[in-house]
């Protein structure tokens, strides 16, 4: 790992400041030999200085902020230079610091010092990505919760329990000669089962904090030409998809997402479902069809401009489903006297309705999330369902009478699943997986 590392940690483009970051051992004195040779500010406080190149010429004048490790985010001597927000001029700053001796910063590197350094665990460094790529308030909330700590003190306090569990069932395993005392096993066992219990609230919650992170799979089905793509365009609220009086215009999934009543939708619009001796547009029916399987979420689009008709409609188990009557300006006698949802792609009329009938039947606004707020990702439900079924193995185990030895070896899998939650245990190959998922930067 290089002694110092440096990075923009702005935005790409062009803007009214931009931000370069340096971290490591050499930061302040690297940016005191690129401010010219003058003071640094005092630490924690910002000063006006000027960026110099190596003949002295000045490259840009902004606000430099020096922290002193530890108490830094990435734990070691940190500088942030505050400038005009330039392409050029911040990729000028930038090559500075590496010429004086800077190293590049790779993706999410500044977050894994943070890690490296104790200054937050695996959880964290985690959050610190969902936040930044939030959607909703909804999960905004999530990963500022689990930045905090939450998530990852909850995991730590399983482990320490288990931890205990363990040391408690080895000692009988160091003194072969003691049987483990019936009354003492059951407590043993009923600790091991409130743990479990605890884990499977965990993993109870990945399913929302997928949706959180990734949006509600919301598939708007339908025949040709019930209003699908309208549906898509009036929520989104500007004309993403071709809308025509032609049956077949939609031919390929179009995938948008948008922030309803603080839930993310990634809103799917789907080719139209008829018989069709057309190839191209049999495979965008074939596409529909594997995206309903597929779905969280599925809008069923019914046209009441026509004669009423039954759905054709074959959903999967799971998957929630809310039928949309659309062109209530338009209807047909044949469906007066039906109830439903009914809405008017070309006045809006019923938007309002039908948005509230989404966000109840998904049950993820801020009524309903209660105390989930921290939602696990796929990361966490594999370790989770790895401690889980350890902890299980190790339960059965232990009422079954075997040797404890075995027991101890359940137990033992368990707790390095949990540790890899928050990196109590870990590798080079899971901090791979989660920082090069960041921006470089950060």
């Amino acid at each position: 790992m290089p002694d110092t590392i440096a990075a923009i940690a702005s935005p790409a483009g062009t803007g009214a400041v931009s931000l370069t970051r340096l971290s490591g051992r050499d930061a302040f004195k690297i940016a005191k030999i690129a401010i010219g040779g003058t003071g640094l500010p005092v630490k924690r406080y910002a000063g006006l200085r000027r960026i110099r190149d190596e003949r002295g010429l000045v490259i840009d004048e902004g606000v430099l902020v020096c922290f002193q490790g530890p108490g830094s985010y990435t734990g070691e001597d940190v500088v942030e230079f505050t400038g005009h927000g330039g392409i050029v001029v911040t990729r000028k700053i930038l090559e500075r610091l590496l010429e004086l001796g800077a190293e590049p910063a790779a993706p999410g590197e500044f977050t894994q010092r943070a890690f490296m350094n104790g200054r937050m665990d695996l959880t964290q460094a985690e959050a610190v990505m969902d936040l930044i790529s939030a959607q909703t308030s909804l999960a905004l909330r999530s990963a500022t919760e689990q930045l905090e700590g939450r998530l990852g003190a909850t995991c730590e306090d399983i482990r320490a329990k288990l931890l205990g569990a363990t040391a408690h069932l080895e000692a009988y395993i160091d003194f072969p000669e003691e049987d483990i005392d019936p009354a003492v096993g059951e407590i043993l066992c009923s600790n091991l089962e409130d743990q479990k219990s605890r884990i499977e609230q965990l993993l109870a919650t990945a399913d929302q904090g997928r949706i959180l992170r990734e949006g509600v799979r919301t598939v708007i089905y339908g025949k040709p030409n019930v209003g699908k793509s309208s549906l898509l365009n009036r929520l989104l609220g500007y004309q993403r998809a071709i809308v025509s009086t032609r049956e077949g215009t939609t031919r390929d999934t179009i995938e948008e997402v948008v922030n309803l009543q603080g839930i993310p939708l990634r809103l799917i619009d789907t080719a139209g479902i008829r018989e069709s001796d057309d190839e191209i547009e049999q495979e965008g029916i074939a596409m529909t069809r594997g995206q309903v399987a597929r779905a969280d979420l599925v809008l069923e689009v019914r046209d009441l401009s026509e004669a009423a008709s039954p759905s054709s409609l074959e959903l999967p188990d799971g998957v929630k489903h809310l039928e949309i009557f659309n062109k209530s300006d338009l209807i047909d006698e044949s469906w007066r006297g039906t109830g439903g949802l009914k809405i008017s792609c070309e006045t809006g009329e019923g938007f309002e309705q039908m948005e509230r009938a989404i966000a109840e039947l998904l049950a993820l606004d801020d009524q309903h999330w209660g105390e989930h707020s921290v939602a696990v990702n796929a990361r966490h439900q594999a370790c989770l369902f790895r401690a889980c079924q350890s902890l299980g193995k190790a339960i059965n185990s232990l009422r079954s009478g075997e040797e404890p030895e075995l027991t101890a070896l359940d137990l033992r899998e368990s707790l390095t699943s949990i540790g890899e939650i928050a990196g109590v245990v870990d590798t080079e190959e899971i901090l791979g997986e989660i920082f090069d998922r960041f921006c470089i930067g950060k």
